[in-house]
């Protein structure tokens, strides 16, 4: 009966606080040389130090780089640049190790005291990722997000990142991940068990690649919502998908996916790929590219020199309870170095989970209700309820270049009812060589993007 008026009371706190977001601002960036993820701008410990860490609603903990033995401490092509912080518990006031006898440690059956250092080792889906350390708790610094900005101080728990391996050597995530998953390990855990907030939170990815992150948001009146799945050995934000529709095109299918914005694309696995690669093959008119572009998607299509429209079918998912989820950005279009023009279906092929990645995310303002357990979504150009102040970022999108669509381009939607398909308007850069071709490069980052960051401990 304590321990249930602890948990009652701790509720109505966090249900009295405002929303609450990084001290820096509530801006997130997709920024496409490094794995075309989202990002947001951190700071952590005493004195303040920033760090610009990948959003993955897949995994758990919020890891550093620190004291490394294998990390990268800096990004320089001739795309863009960086040089990134590296976090060290002797240079923060507030950190102290998380010791082995922790309820937080996970691997405490190697340790050989209680009281030595939690490790941790968090191994990804992608080949060879993983990171590998000990877990130290410090301060997240936060900031109301309701126009006050009042600074908050959260004793969090994170990874101390000492040896990374596999994707996060190269350019995804090298500056750390931001796991925002629904153990307890995970920052909103932990927020709201100090009734800090809600234990809910929202995301925003918008068109153009800024987006929006919000702690302790519930949502909004009207949005559509489905029921996680729970239960499983490593609980997820998995839900279930009953209905296919792709241009008007009806397939009874029930099948779990994963929303993991830690993945850039969307992966589904048989039947479900079939289904809407083959009928969406069948419902396009370019010429299928047969070449080899060494990336993730099966299904690319050539556009014409002198061809500036392009339609491809509405596709849409029908959620557990019924609500409809409409796919506002399923394709990629960019030019390359073998053709002109190539638009391609980005969903790529999976051989065991079938993940909801940001593509299919972007346009929408998507709350993870963990006290209703339900996933909820309204459509939002993720500008609409708080204005987002580039500024505050390190990283702006002029600086961050954008292959989808193509720098240089423009896409125009134009709604075709009668075809169930959208028409879309490519505006070409004058001249061909003023555009970036998808080169070696590009490809690399285009795989690096297909890298799923769904974390196991």
């Amino acid at each position: 009966m304590v321990r249930r008026d602890i948990l009652l009371h701790g509720r109505r706190l966090s249900e009295d606080q405002p929303p609450l977001t990084f001290l820096l601002g509530n801006e997130t960036i997709r920024v496409n040389p490094l794995g075309f993820l989202n990002y947001a701008e951190v700071t952590v410990g005493t004195p303040k130090v920033s760090y610009l860490v990948a959003l993955d609603t897949g995994s758990d903990l919020f890891w550093l780089p620190c004291d490394c033995v294998n990390c990268v401490t800096e990004y320089n092509t001739f795309e863009w640049r960086a040089k990134f912080n590296i976090y060290s518990p002797s240079n923060s006031s507030t950190s102290k190790e998380v010791p082995c006898s922790s309820s937080l440690c996970q691997h405490a059956n190697q340790c050989l005291s209680p009281s030595d250092p939690c490790p941790y080792k968090v191994s990804y889906l992608s080949d060879n990722t993983s990171s590998t350390g000990y877990l130290v708790e410090d301060i997240l610094h936060l900031a109301t997000n309701d126009g006050r900005s009042k600074p908050v101080n959260a004793n969090i728990t994170l990874g101390c990142g000492r040896d990374q391996s596999g994707a996060f050597l190269s350019t995804a995530a090298p500056n750390g991940l931001f796991g925002l998953g629904i153990e307890s390990v995970s920052v909103p855990s932990i927020l709201a068990n100090e009734g800090l907030t809600s234990n809910s939170f929202s995301l925003c990815f918008g068109p153009r690649g800024m987006g929006i992150i919000e702690f302790g948001d519930k949502g909004s009146p009207g949005q559509s919502e489905t029921p996680f799945n729970v239960g499983h050995r490593h609980p997820t934000y998995n839900i279930s998908i009953t209905q296919l529709n792709v241009g008007g095109n009806v397939s009874n299918l029930d099948f779990a996916a994963v929303f993991d914005s830690g993945t850039s694309f969307t992966y589904l696995n048989e039947p479900a790929y079939s289904l809407i690669a083959d009928k969406f093959d069948s419902m396009v008119d370019e010429k299928r590219y047969t070449g080899n572009l060494d990336i993730p998607f099966e299904n690319c299509y050539e556009l014409s020199p002198n061809q500036t429209k392009f339609r491809y079918p509405v596709m849409n998912l029908t959620m557990k309870g019924g609500a409809h989820f409409f796919i506002n950005h399923p394709i990629v279009v960019f030019a390359s170095e073998a053709t002109s023009w190539l638009y391609c279906l980005a969903i790529s092929r999976s051989d065991n989970i079938n993940i909801i990645g940001q593509n299919f995310m972007t346009g929408y303002h998507i709350v993870f209700d963990r006290e209703k357990m339900v996933l909820g979504w309204k459509e939002s150009n993720c500008t609409g309820y708080e204005d987002v102040n580039t500024n505050n970022l390190p990283i702006h999108p002029s600086t961050a270049p954008t292959a989808t669509p193509a720098p240089g381009t423009t896409i125009k939607p134009e709604a075709n009812g009668q075809m169930n398909n959208t028409s879309q308007t490519l505006d070409k850069p004058r001249s061909a060589n003023n555009s970036k071709k998808l080169g070696s490069s590009v490809i690399l980052r285009l795989l690096m993007a297909g890298v799923p960051f769904l974390g196991f401990v």
